[in-house]
């Protein structure tokens, strides 16, 4: 069923047989979600590419794949299509994973390469152009060299972000107010739109995290606002996140770059280490990016202001130390706290080195 509103306590749903319903109510919640952007400037982009949706909808093998884009999406997609063999290239404009640690993103593309996965960097697609053989033709400009480039794939998958699914709710029957440039709706404290007895949720709203489980969170919270008394907000600090790539790259709370930004650089402190898991030693694979680090204040108790580690589960790492880290731990507290052994978790517990120092981070031994 589609929705779109009528006034700002009316709602029209229509199904797919035409058939119209009007419901009313006290409360609205919008909670539609985004949708996977095509670049529309580009000749050939919707014809011709897909979207991450459409991926997992093939019905045969889609071969060789250019994967247009440098999100968590676009790595996580072009990871696992590289590990079923195929020949996968993702085309990147500027930098990968941006919004993350960037340190942490290039080691996450770093072992990609090293893995079999290519990678055109500065690079912008101009044009999609389906061939006799029914193969692709992309053409892109490399802004390093300056020249026009082009080269045929069987499949262009486009990964270039998301947009809200607003397009057609009717929001400004209900007076709903959102960003132009996105479409998003634009809330507060309380997931209250610019009308106060409607409200959004999750990725259709600016300047929340795009994660599920924090769309949840917010619903559930928010339900209890409407309808048992409460009065608890969402905290959107410290939000846990991994990256699903070949190499996982979980994080929580600041990274080193926004660290810096808010504190300065002399007010904190990175401790480092590169590590090697077990289960790499065993099969003798490489593990140069296998690499933690957490940001600490200098001065006062050392608060954490962010953890990042890049390896085997690193979403099971990160979610045990994202409790602490909401709780405010400290660095102290860290170094405390007693590892399990052997695993690739107790290695946060045994950072000593500071970017500061100079130090080669790398453990050895057990």
């Amino acid at each position: 069923m589609k929705a779109s509103f009528v006034d700002e306590h009316c709602v029209r749903g229509v199904t797919h047989t035409g058939k119209e319903t009007l419901v009313m109510a006290q409360n609205i919640i919008i909670a539609t979600g985004g949708r996977p952007k095509y670049p529309m400037h580009i000749p050939g982009a919707v014809e011709y590419g897909i979207t991450s949706d459409d991926l997992f909808w093939l019905k045969e093998s889609p071969g060789k794949t250019l994967v247009v884009g440098a999100s968590y999406v676009s790595l996580e997609c072009a990871g696992f299509l590289t590990g079923i063999g195929l020949d996968t290239t993702a085309m990147v404009r500027s930098i990968p994973l941006r919004g993350f640690d960037q340190q942490m993103a290039f080691l996450v593309t770093d072992y990609m390469e090293v893995y079999g996965t290519n990678f055109m960097w500065k690079c912008s697609p101009s044009s999609v152009e389906k061939l006799e053989n029914g193969r692709l033709q992309v053409t892109w400009e490399n802004s390093e060299s300056g020249k026009m480039e082009m080269d045929v794939f069987d499949t262009v998958m486009w990964a270039v972000g998301r947009s809200a699914d607003t397009q057609h709710l009717n929001l400004e029957k209900a007076g709903v107010k959102i960003n132009p440039e996105n479409g998003k709706i634009i809330v507060d404290s309380l997931e209250a739109t610019s009308v106060p007895h409607i409200f959004a949720i999750g990725d259709v709203t600016e300047g929340r995290p795009e994660l599920t489980p924090t769309a949840i969170a917010a619903g559930k919270l928010l339900a209890r606002r409407l309808f048992a008394n409460s009065s608890q907000l969402m905290d959107y600090s410290s939000v846990p996140t991994t990256v699903f790539t070949p190499l996982e790259y979980g994080c929580v709370g600041l990274s080193e770059e926004v660290a810096m930004e808010q504190f300065g650089e002399d007010a904190i402190e990175v401790f480092h280490a590169f590590y090697k898991p077990l289960e790499f030693t065993v099969a003798q694979r490489d593990a140069s990016q296998c690499y933690i680090k957490i940001i600490c204040l200098r001065k006062q108790d050392q608060r954490i202001l962010g953890l990042h580690f890049t390896g085997p589960n690193a979403g099971e790492v990160i979610q045990g130390f994202a409790l602490g880290i909401k709780c405010g731990a400290t660095y102290p507290q860290l170094m405390c706290t007693v590892g399990i052994h052997p695993t690739c978790a107790e290695e946060v517990t045994k950072l000593h080195i500071t970017k500061r120092s100079g130090l080669d981070p790398t453990v050895t031994g057990c």
